[in-house]
């Protein structure tokens, strides 16, 4: 019955009273341990003697120790059972105690936040709020304690204590109890806070008063200085002054005026008089701000008076000196020359700062004399007066000087330029003289190449001698004392360019010719292999002695026809006229020309009474003995063009070269034979005659609606002007390669008219294209001279577009040798015609 009992105690100590029993009989039962053990082990041998005898009490001696051993283990498992409760019900009284001890703590703590004590001082209330922290740690300390409570609490509830829900609910007050001490221990931290900060806040202020005050005393100061040097003197010192009171000073003000701001939102009894603290302190600290200000502009304004005057007269001196250091001597040759002409360069240099300073002296006197009035203003002015005098006499003696220095250096500096030049011209011509002959394509290939190189170099150089020819055009311009030996040296400059650009020319058109002459011999050599290798082939008398035989021989010539059509454009690549043979029939067609309007001269002459046909005649061939001599001879327009520092692109020459055709009416001496293609393409005659190019500015004022152009800003372009049309280019570059500026068509100048605006004032050397579609374009030349010359070239473009429309269809160009009248040659059938439009149709797309 002891081990069964079930009381369990209604407090801490009658649970251990209880534990110390339970222990006290455990302590007996394991006593009694070996006893029973005695006792079992002796009834199992006498059960077993009883047994081996086969006596009766055997079986009751086996009950009897089965009762024994079940009664044994059941005491204990009771006495364990027992056990478990009492510890049980000793951690919960253990609990319920040590929550008793801190709701304890917990209220005797209140008992102190809840004191209405004030300070009376800053050293009361920093001593208060001292306290108060010790406190408030040591209520943040407990938290630990609370947590130890709460994790016993959650333990023995997981654990599912009798008394888990009872314990979960008492920690629950346990831990409301204490967050209310710790939420009153932070407002009387935050009352104490503020009481400190308040009373420390007064000090500050009080303070910060006393120092503006000091600071309002200096700066009223009204003394401005005798001299410069005072001035500088008091004007360093107040600086420091007030570069120290705005730093210092306007640290304190922010502090003050956050700790203030920081008292007010934290609910301080006194905000009133706190906001009054603030406006009082940021009034007063303005008003000293204003007064650093004044005196400083008040010094400032002393300083650059006195400053004035005495930069004036430093000035004066300093023009005085540097016009006595400037020499008479202008040199005997080009070192001395030099020499002096960089002495001269470095005194312009030096005195370039000095007429800085002279500015920055003017300027200064304009506002000070918009500042003072009466004497100092008169004073100012004058002083202002005898520097730009100075200064003026000092800008005319160097300017005479560099005069006679740069006309002396320039005459020695161009015939230096001029010698230079002339030597790399003769080296130029040796290289073109002095190349190897070639014997095949490559070899051409390569020397067209190296010559090509030649001509970039000479285009390299055409900035030296522009630069040289502007030189000597320009002392000649400002009537130097040298003008026949200066104008000697310049045509001697020139005639040599002229001839080194002919020598290449020249060079370049052999070549060219060369070129196509070993590649129609290597075409022709490889199309005769062709055949040599396709003649026992055609000449096989092999038709075929069975069906099969004959479709394989049928199948091998289908694809020997389909060679042959591959081979077929070759072949009439060959039968075209190479250059060399233009170039003959052109001879042809100018010796028969000639004597055509001898002929016709001669008829004029016989028939004088008919005086318009003669007229009309007349007019028809000079037309187009210009159009011939324009198309067939542009090596005016490069010579002229050299002589004007520029040059026809070498594609263009090819272009001209190889697109030479012959009139219609040469066709009546032409022999009767197929009609054969140029070996290269063709192109108009307009493109032949270049009359005018280089690079002018344009603008597109109109469109050809009449309307103004969306883009109507200006563009340098290198312009070429044709017979009847007008082509833009990015550059010259683009020129060779023939791609026009962002893909424009040439411009049409049927019905256009060309102006000279004289009254443009935005532009100088201005002219105005207007075409017959009612588009606009202006156009801006360099000079007078290069809108002269572009006037006049296109007035001749447009003069000959007028005579050719006049021609008619007798006078007009073709793009191919025309066939011959059909008086002299029988008709074509139409699979004739047909095959000719096929040629026609492939010329025009390999242009």
């Amino acid at each position: 019955p002891l081990a069964m009992s079930q009381e369990h105690g209604n407090n801490l100590q009658t649970v251990q009273m209880l534990l110390n029993r339970n222990q006290t009989l455990q302590r007996e039962i394991e006593g009694h341990q070996p006893r029973v053990d005695e006792v079992v082990e002796r009834g199992r041998r006498m059960a077993a003697a009883a047994g081996a005898e086969d006596r009766p009490e055997a079986e009751r001696i086996t009950d009897q120790l089965s009762e024994l051993e079940e009664a044994w283990t059941r005491l204990q498992q009771e006495m364990a059972k027992w056990r478990e409760r009492l510890n049980g019900s000793n951690l919960a009284q253990q609990y319920y105690n040590d929550a008793d001890e801190a709701e304890a703590w917990i209220w005797e703590q209140e008992l102190y936040m809840i004191a209405d004590e004030k300070a009376k001082d800053e050293q009361s209330a920093m001593l208060m709020l001292k306290r108060h922290l010790i406190l408030k740690q040591a209520v943040d300390d407990y938290s630990a304690s609370i947590r130890r409570l709460a994790d016993r609490a959650q333990r023995m509830f997981a654990e599912d204590h009798p008394d888990g829900e009872e314990i979960i609910r008492r920690q629950g007050q346990v831990d409301k109890q204490y967050a209310g001490l710790r939420e009153l221990a932070e407002d009387r931290r935050k009352k104490l806070n503020l009481t400190y900060h308040h009373f420390l806040l007064s000090r500050e202020v009080e303070d910060l008063e006393h120092w503006i005050a000091e600071r309002d005393v200096v700066a009223s100061s009204q003394e401005m200085g005798q001299d410069l040097d005072h001035v500088t003197l008091l004007r360093d010192k107040f600086r420091d002054f007030a570069r120290e009171t705005g730093m210092v000073g306007q640290e304190r003000v922010d502090m003050v005026n956050q700790t203030i701001d920081e008292l007010i939102e934290g609910g301080h009894s006194e905000a009133a008089a706190l906001a009054e603290w603030k406006d009082g302190i940021n009034e007063s600290w303005a008003d000293l701000l204003e007064l650093i200000d004044t005196r400083s502009q008040l010094l400032t304004a002393s300083y650059e008076l006195l400053k004035y005057f005495d930069d004036g007269k430093e000035l004066v001196t300093q023009i005085q000196e540097k016009q006595k250091e400037l020499p008479e001597d202008v040199g005997e040759d080009f070192s001395k020359a030099e020499s002096f002409h960089r002495m001269h360069a470095a005194f312009e240099r030096d005195i370039t700062a000095l007429g800085k300073q002279v500015q920055l002296f003017q300027e200064t006197a304009a506002r000070l004399h918009a500042q003072y009035a009466g004497d100092r203003a008169d004073a100012i002015r004058a002083t202002e007066r005898e520097v730009v005098e100075a200064w003026k006499g000092l800008l005319d003696a160097s300017d005479g000087r560099r005069t006679q220095l740069v006309d002396t250096a320039e005459k020695f500096r161009f015939f230096s330029m001029v010698r230079d030049l002339m030597a790399w011209m003769e080296s130029i011509i040796q290289q073109i003289e002095t190349q190897e002959k070639p014997r095949d394509v490559s070899s051409v290939e390569l020397l067209q190449k190296y010559h090509q190189g030649i001509r970039s170099e000479i285009e390299a150089r055409g900035a030296k001698f522009t630069d040289c020819i502007d030189l000597g055009k320009a002392l000649l311009n400002r009537k130097h004392r040298d003008p026949a030996e200066i104008k000697e040296k310049l045509v001697q400059l020139i005639e040599k360019r002229k001839e080194m650009m002919f020598k290449w020319d020249d060079r370049w058109d052999w070549l060219r010719l060369l070129l196509e002459v070993c590649q129609f011999a290597r075409d022709a050599s490889v199309a005769e292999a062709w055949l040599v290798a396709q003649e026992p082939y055609v000449t096989s008398r092999d038709l075929g002695h069975t069906v099969d035989e004959v479709e394989k021989l049928l199948k091998r010539h289908e694809n020997f026809e389909k060679s042959t059509a591959s081979w077929e454009e070759r072949f009439s690549a060959l039968e075209r006229l190479t250059t060399l043979e233009l170039l003959a029939l052109r001879k042809q067609q100018q010796e028969m020309e000639q004597f055509m309007k001898d002929e016709q001269r001669s008829e004029r002459e016989s028939r004088r009474e008919d005086t318009g046909f003669a007229e009309e005649s007349s007019q028809l061939y000079t037309i187009e003995e210009q159009t011939l001599s324009g198309a067939a001879d542009p090596s005016s327009g490069q010579q002229e063009g050299t002589a004007g520092d520029s040059t026809v692109p070498i594609e263009s020459e090819m272009r001209e070269s190889a697109s030479l055709e012959l009139e219609p009416s040469f066709s009546l001496v032409l022999p009767k034979e197929p009609e054969r293609a140029a070996t290269m393409p063709t192109e108009p005659l307009s493109s032949l005659a270049v009359l005018q190019e280089g690079t002018l500015c344009r603008k597109q004022d109109l469109e050809g609606s009449g309307k103004k152009a969306s883009n109507r800003s200006w563009n340098n372009l290198y312009c070429v002007l044709k017979s009847g049309q007008l082509s833009v280019y990015k550059d010259h570059k683009s020129f060779g390669h023939g791609t026009t500026y962002h893909g424009e068509d040439p411009l049409s100048l049927r019905d256009a008219g060309w102006e000279i605006l004289t009254s443009y004032k935005k532009k100088k050397h201005v002219a105005k294209l207007h075409l017959a579609d009612g588009s606009e374009y202006l156009f801006q030349c360099k000079d007078d001279e290069e809108l002269q010359r572009w006037s006049e070239a296109m007035e001749k473009a447009v003069q000959t577009l007028e005579a050719e429309e006049e021609l008619g269809p007798s006078g007009a160009k073709t793009h191919s040798l025309p066939a011959p009248p059909s008086s002299a040659t029988p008709p074509e059938t139409s699979s004739a015609k047909k095959d000719k439009e096929k040629k026609f149709n492939r010329f025009a797309k390999k242009k």
